[in-house]
C-alpha cells in the first residue's frame, strides 16, 4: 500500500469519526445545556419533481449568472461562476432543507459562528429528521460541519 492510499485512507477515518462525534453531539447537547430556538422561513419554492433531475443536482438556482462585479474582463466569467459553486443545488436542496420551513435550536441558533469564539452548536428539526451542526472558531483556526443556518449542508476548515 502506498503512502497517497493510506493518507487517503486516514483522511476517510477522520472524516467518520468526526461526523459520528458530531451527531452524537447533537443528541447530546440539546437536553444538557441552554439552547435557543429560531424558526427558519425560506421562501424558496421548486417545482414539483424538480429535486429528482440529477442535472439540477449540479446548478445553482439562487444564483444562475454571474452578478456584474464578478470578473467583469474575463471572457470566461460565466463558466467560471459555475465550476465557484457547481454543488450549490444539491448542498441547499437535495440533502438540505433550504426550501423547507423549519426550526434550529442550539447555542447560536441563528448564526454559523460563536460570536464570541469557541464552540457553537446546533440541530435543525423539520419533521422527524434532525439535522446537526457545529463550529469552532479561534485565532486563525475556523471549522464547521452540518447543516447550517438557512438548511444547507457545508464543511469548511480553514487556517488564515
Amino acid at each position: 500500500m502506498n503512502s497517497f492510499t493510506q493518507l487517503e485512507n486516514r483522511a476517510g477515518r477522520f472524516v467518520f469519526l468526526v461526523l459520528v462525534g458530531c451527531l452524537t453531539l447533537a443528541a447530546w447537547l440539546p437536553a444538557r445545556a441552554t439552547a435557543h430556538e429560531v424558526t427558519i422561513t425560506n421562501s424558496v419554492t421548486l417545482k414539483h419533481g424538480e429535486k429528482l433531475n440529477p442535472k439540477f443536482w449540479v446548478g445553482n438556482v439562487d444564483d444562475p449568472v454571474p452578478p456584474p462585479d464578478y470578473l467583469p474582463r474575463d471572457h470566461n466569467r460565466v463558466h467560471k461562476w459555475y465550476w465557484r459553486n457547481n454543488a450549490h443545488n444539491f448542498t441547499f436542496y437535495i440533502i438540505g432543507i433550504a426550501d423547507k420551513k423549519f426550526r434550529r435550536s442550539g447555542h447560536y441558533p441563528d448564526q454559523v459562528f460563536n460570536p464570541h469564539g469557541g464552540w457553537n452548536w446546533a440541530v435543525c428539526k423539520y419533521k422527524w429528521a434532525r439535522l446537526p451542526f457545529v463550529s469552532f472558531q479561534k485565532h486563525k483556526f475556523a471549522f464547521y460541519l452540518g447543516w447550517r443556518e438557512r438548511g444547507n449542508f457545508g464543511i469548511k476548515l480553514t487556517f488564515r
